[in-house]
């Protein structure tokens, strides 16, 4: 009896033992480690599961788009069988044109045509043209636009979009970096200042929605019109109405705190898609592409740093005076001194220096 009492008081402090083990305030076998939490890194996608979900939305874009302002870019698409570009890409200008990758293989998805900037009184808008069609190219292609707020050359502000792209208007792809330390241009806000070391853009400021003050602040989609082939939104609140802005596609680095490209490589080391170029073929640089900035809010002088080029105006013909055969009109060095006249430069800020003959 005793040996029985002993027994059933053995299993009743195990059942005990047991139950304490599963009840809501008994400690588990072993603790998992838990990893402090990280800060954010501003050029890496933010993984979907860590974000929370359900984000409302107050205010979203337009569906129809007005007309706006052209943003012109030289394409490759004529000259991709010979395994080249055009022209078009200028390393002292932060102007590069490869949509090519290190192979030189042309890839249409990359290659900017042109883009439209429009706006409503709550929006900006911008509709990138491609030569390709497929903003989902399996490469994995980023597009971003970058806006200069205050015109000097270093880009404050990038918007970024990853893929996969959709046909409705989207925030969820989109992300928002700030270059707080001004070193988005390096030293130049034109020229490679390479080999150097930035952070580019250092800073997230929007996460596409999640946790953000404004969770309606940027967005993208796919289409939107026949010369459109991927669309970005952004607040006018945000952004403001004066800045410059320039449109870039990138295959390859992805990566905000690496602007300007340029400042990572030296020319020799980047290549070059340009054949008559001492560096072609591509090297270190490609799967990027880029075009110029242009001009928002405000009248430019022409000497912004990466403005898109202007046109001169004609001059206004001038009245012949003795001694000066036909001044005002174009002629070489020779015909002006032989028709004893002297030269005078048309402007100061022209792409090509045009000399008129005046009477001296």
């Amino acid at each position: 009896m005793i040996r029985n009492n002993r027994t059933a008081m053995f299993l009743l402090s195990l059942s005990a033992a047991v139950l304490a083990c599963n009840l809501p305030g008994g400690a588990p076998a072993s603790q998992p480690q838990v990893e402090p939490p990280q800060a954010s890194q501003p050029a890496g996608d933010v993984p979907a599961e860590t974000l929370p979900p359900n984000v409302v939305h107050i205010q979203s874009p337009a569906t129809t788009l007005g007309f706006g302002t052209y943003i012109y870019d030289v394409e490759s698409s004529g000259t991709a069988a010979e395994r080249r570009a055009p022209y078009g890409d200028s390393y002292n200008i932060n102007r590069l044109e490869r949509p090519f990758l290190q192979d030189m293989t042309y890839v249409r998805d990359l290659d900017i045509v042109k883009a439209v900037v429009s706006e409503d009184a709550d929006w900006f808008y911008v509709s990138i043209d491609l030569v390709g069609t497929d903003p989902n190219n399996v490469l994995g292609i980023d597009y971003g636009l970058e806006l200069d707020k205050d015109y000097d050359g270093f880009a404050d502000d990038l918007i970024w979009a990853v893929p996969p792209y959709t046909s409705s208007w989207d925030t969820a792809n989109v992300k928002i970096f700030e270059d707080k330390n001004h070193d988005t241009s390096a030293v130049s806000p034109v020229k490679s200042d390479a080999p150097i070391t930035t952070d580019g853009y250092d800073t997230q400021t929007y996460f596409g929605g999640p946790g953000d003050a404004d969770p309606d602040l940027a967005w993208v989609r796919l289409g939107g019109g026949a010369e459109s082939t991927l669309q970005f939104a952004f607040k006018k609140s945000w952004s403001g109405t004066v800045f410059m802005l320039g449109v870039v596609a990138d295959a390859n680095f992805r990566d905000a705190h690496k602007f300007d490209l340029v400042d990572r490589f030296t020319e020799a080391e980047a290549g070059s898609p340009v054949k008559e170029k001492q560096y072609y073929p591509l090297k270190a640089l490609f799967a990027v592409d880029n075009t110029c900035r242009e001009a928002f809010g405000f009248k430019p002088t022409g000497y912004e740093p990466q403005l898109c080029p202007r046109e001169e105006a004609t001059p206004a013909p001038k009245t012949p005076e003795p001694g000066c055969t036909d001044p005002g009109q174009y002629h070489d060095e020779g015909s002006c001194e032989a028709a004893g006249c002297a030269w005078r430069q048309n402007g100061s800020v022209v792409v090509a220096v045009v000399y008129y003959c005046t009477y001296p």
